[in-house]
Order: C-alpha cells, then structure tokens, then sequence
C-alpha cells in the first residue's frame, strides 16, 4: 500500500453524536459490522451531515477515503454487514494506509486482502478498526470537502460518530446511567437551561458567537465541539482552544455560560440578598489555569468581574477578588486543591457584602466585598474561560459539568 503523511494532529472531545437530521445516536455495546445488520449498501454520513466519499470515485489502490457533499453517486455507496467485517466501495475496501495504527493514519481505498486494517467494528456509534484499536475520523473537525479521513484513537467525538446505511446504529440505552446524566442527550436535556446564554471561542473578532437560552433548551437543545454532552458519563462538557474568538474587552477565549432571567433578559441582580452559584465539576485539560466560575458586572459602566474562580494546572483552586470595578487589581486566595481530572464541587456566594466559598461541602471561606461595588448590577458565570492565549486550536482547557444551579433570595 502507499504511504500518505499526515499533518499536525490535535486534541479530540468527547461529544454526543449527531446525525445528518440532527438526532442524537449512540451505539450501546461493541458489536461487528456484521453483528447488527444484514449486508446493506448505501451511504455513511458523518459531521456536517456529510458523506464518506471515495475522492474521484477512483477505485484506483491508495484513492483518498474522504468527506464530501452527500451526491448519491457509487463513490459514496458502502457496503456494510459483510460477513469479514470490511466496509466497500466501488468493488474495494476501506483501508487503513501502511496498516498503520499510529494516529494520523489516512484511510483510503484498497484491494481487499483479509487484513486487519480493512475490518472495522460499531462501538458506541464509531467504526473502530480491528488492526489499530482506533476510530474512523474526520480530520481536524474539518467539514471541507476533500479532508482525507484518518484514524485516531476513540473519544466519542461528533468527528468520530456515523450514522451507517439504513441509519443503522446500536439502540441508545433507554435509561440515564448512574448519577442521573443521559449522554445520549444535548447538556439541554440534563441541565436547566432556561436562564443561561451561552457564549462560543467561535465567530468574527471581537464578537464570538452567543446561543440563546431557547437554544440550549431539551434534549435536543443546541450542542457542537466546543459544548456538548460527554459520551461517557454525561458530563455538560465545554472546550476552549487558546485561538478562540474573544470579546473586546478580554484577551482570552472561552466556552462560557452567562446568567440570564427566566423571561430571556441578561440577569442584573444586585447585592442586597443571597446569590448562590453552585457546581460539581472536573477539569481534565488546562494548560495554565482557567475560570470556571464567576460573579460578573453588569450594570454601573464596568466590564470587570467582581471575583474568578480559577482551577490551576497544578490543582490549586484560587479565589480571585477584584478591588474596585475598574479592574487590574484583583487579588487571589488560596482556596483548596484537587488533582486535574478530580470530580469536585463549589459553592460561590455574595450576601450583603461577603462574598463566600465553599470547597467539596468544607467549611465556608470569606471575604468583603469593596463597598465601591455598591450599587452595580451582578451575575453569575459558569463554564471554561481559558487564561491563556495563542495560535493553536489544540492547546486549550476543557471542564465538564455534573451539576449547576443558582439560588437567590432576598
């Protein structure tokens, strides 16, 4: 077989799979190609509601195996369910190039030959291929037409999940697994999304793009690679690259949930009263340290938060308090420390004038809160604000959440 080289990988998510038609679908158990459907030819759709495309509809050994435009055409017509486990097109099979199992391996076009780097398996909604152990994979997340198609190693993914002709796929279980979370649903089927807008490391410079709390909202409630509901656990994930969209005001990117009322308005509560953020948490990426909580201003002219709660690389969890609304001169405490990829839990509150921290059900931790930010309008944030900055799309941080609410009284 040929050789092809690869480029620059990335870091993979994981993420609940999403059909050509938007329905969630995710394989229960591993089972054979063949274990779960009869021999069927027909289409393998992907990311974007793309196909798995033969490039040229060449059957010429080494032809690219790739993603294109859905067209009907016989380069995008696979057969599946063979009795040896291989996926074909145009009289060949789908190969994994030099048998490699390293990740970047592209995935072409070959005679078949009973090897087995051309027999794949369904395991939770991916083709995983027998000789590597690793997943068919759209490279880069890239949806462009043409992008060779690759193998890396399983993560459950939305550039790792296909929908198989016929809309064949393993039966999603019909029950949540232990802990209440389905990770067969968007986070909007989870979590109560109703008072949250959502603000993406995507779009134009200085204006990323926001999902609307009507969005979000269900089952079927928005979800993409930079928030989605984790395969494994149903964790509402949320992915942060350092070259992420920013605001005006920020140098950092973020995947982020900002607190709105139950009307749809932005959220402008003031400090008279109780005001609790509450979450459980793990976060199992950060290349430095990223906020996962906040108490932001709203009203009264300051684009500063009050306090950051950030998570650091070497699990310290810091409590950064801001002086004065004009920002620059925060101060940080010491709050507690967990290892990265630790579940762990915190509770955010502002009463009156204190601001107070609780660490996994410890004791309560306090601080003043400047009366020169008497008078502002507050709210909460929650999520993945990266406190790093830079050019690649694979260094980042990523948080998931098991649980997030909000209390005010008073």
């Amino acid at each position: 077989m040929t050789a092809d080289k690869g480029r620059p990988r990335r870091t993979r998510l994981k993420i609940a799979a999403v059909s050509a038609t938007g329905v969630v679908a995710i394989a229960a158990a591993v089972v054979g190609v063949t274990d779960a459907m009869a021999a069927t030819a027909g289409p393998i759709t992907g990311l974007g509601g793309k196909c798995v495309d033969v490039a040229g509809a060449s059957s010429t050994n080494g032809a690219h195996v790739q993603l294109y435009d859905c067209n009907g055409t016989a380069a995008q017509s696979w057969t599946v369910g063979n009795s040896d486990n291989t996926i074909q097109a145009l009289g060949k099979c789908m190969d994994v190039t030099s048998a490699s199992t390293a990740n970047g391996a592209k995935v072409q076009l070959y005679d078949c030959n009973g090897t087995a780097a051309q027999k794949w398996t369904v395991s939770n909604g991916e083709l995983v291929n027998t000789g590597s152990g690793k997943c068919l994979d759209v490279t880069d997340k890239s949806t462009a037409n043409g992008n060779q198609l690759q193998i890396w190693s399983c993560t459950g993914t939305s550039n790792q999940l296909w929908t198989l002709p016929g809309g064949t796929t393993t039966p999603p279980p019909t029950t949540p697994p232990a802990g209440g979370l389905n990770p067969n649903v968007a986070p909007g089927g989870n979590f109560d999304l109703s008072v949250w807008e959502l603000q993406l490391p995507t779009g134009s410079s200085g204006a990323p793009d926001t999902i609307l709390p009507a969005q979000l909202k269900g089952a079927s409630g928005f979800q993409d690679s930079y928030f989605y509901t984790a395969g494994t656990d149903g964790a509402m994930t949320f992915w942060d690259p350092e070259n992420g969209v920013t605001t005006p005001n920020s140098n950092f990117s973020r995947s982020e949930l900002r607190e709105m009322t139950s009307s749809g308005a932005a959220a402008n509560w003031f400090a008279p009263g109780t005001h609790k953020l509450s979450a459980t948490l793990k976060v199992t990426t950060v290349p430095d340290h990223v906020a996962v909580g906040q108490i932001h201003l709203g009203s009264g002219g300051s684009t500063k938060p009050l306090l950051e709660l950030f998570y650091y690389s070497n699990g310290n969890i810091e409590m950064a308090i801001e002086q004065t609304p004009a920002g620059g001169n925060e101060v940080q405490h010491l709050a507690g420390n967990v290892p990265v990829g630790t579940t762990w839990s915190y509770t955010i509150g502002l009463s009156g004038n204190t601001i107070s921290l609780v660490i996994n059900g410890g004791a309560t931790q306090t601080w003043a809160m400047s009366t020169t930010f008497n008078g502002y309008g507050m709210y909460f944030k929650a999520g993945d604000y990266d406190q790093t900055s830079g050019s690649s799309a694979s260094v980042g941080a990523r948080v998931g959440f098991y649980a997030l609410k909000i209390a005010h009284s008073g």
